[in-house]
């Protein structure tokens, strides 16, 4: 009996080393488990198709309404409309961050926002407004005032100042040592400065600023409403003046100035 050729030696080789062929495996597998294997894969890809359908090509996941949460001084239309979500486009399609960078674009007011999908057919809008500590009078603009939050941004030019909130002036002057102030911190760092003031005066006082005066980096000063007035030096240490002031006012309640730009040793005057 003739022995096995080396085509055929070679074949088993194979079989036994590497793995089996498609056909072989096949047949190992039986038509049974072969017909559920199809049918199991075209099960799949039929989901897989009716999902992206659903999400891309079907009315059911598409955007029709856009709700705005948040707003004060905005309206909610402002805010749509600088929004200006794709009404009709398929939900997972909607660019939220394209979104949240106009809103910060048009609408200076917008302090931050989260743009989030709500499924089947919304987009919200949450939006956190910044709020004015300071405001300034608005140079060549007749009687317009512009807003400052806590953060030193510019962020609205209004008709009326808001009530309760302190005036900003800067009084540099551009001789001696204030220019080498001016020079060296600029007029946004100062006024960085005189909001970090601002959010640094005890409530009471708080309340009864009318003005915050900058004439340097060192020489920060209040304006209070019945005619007081605080000088605070320099945005450093604002606790440990905070709580000299409170202290003084006590001690001293018919003073006229108080002084707590060494916080050490603050002191009252006037009467």
């Amino acid at each position: 009996m003739a022995g096995a050729t080396t085509a055929e030696r070679g074949e088993r080789q194979q079989d036994a080393s590497g793995p089996p062929r498609l056909p072989g495996l096949l047949r190992r597998l039986g038509p049974r488990r072969v017909r559920t294997i199809v049918i199991l894969a075209l099960a799949l890809l039929i989901l897989l198709g009716g999902v992206l359908w659903a999400l891309y090509g079907s009315r059911w996941t598409r955007v029709e309404r856009v709700s705005v949460s948040g707003t004060g001084v905005l309206t909610q239309a402002q805010v749509r409309e600088a929004a200006d979500v794709p009404v009709g486009d398929p939900l997972v399609s909607v660019d939220t961050g394209a979104i949240e960078s106009r809103l910060l674009r048009k609408l200076p007011r917008i302090d931050s926002v989260e743009v989030t999908r709500s499924w089947p057919h919304g987009i919200g809008l949450k939006v956190v407004e910044r709020t004015p500590v300071l405001i300034v009078k608005s140079s060549g603009n007749g009687s317009k005032y512009v807003e400052v939050d806590a953060k030193g941004v510019r962020f609205a030019t209004v008709s009326r100042a808001p009530e309760g909130v302190p005036a900003l002036e800067l009084t540099l002057s551009r001789t001696g040592s204030q220019t080498a102030s001016l020079r060296r911190f600029g007029s946004d760092r100062l006024t960085r400065e005189a909001v970090r003031v601002a959010g640094d005066l005890p409530s009471t006082v708080a309340r009864l600023t009318r003005a915050v005066k900058v004439r340097s980096y060192d020489s920060i000063s209040l304006e209070l409403g019945d005619g007081r007035t605080v000088a605070w030096g320099s945005g450093e240490q604002g606790d440990a003046k905070a709580r000299a002031l409170t202290a003084l006012m006590k001690a001293a309640p018919g003073a006229r100035h108080f002084d707590v730009s060494v916080p050490t040793a603050p002191a009252s005057s006037g009467s």
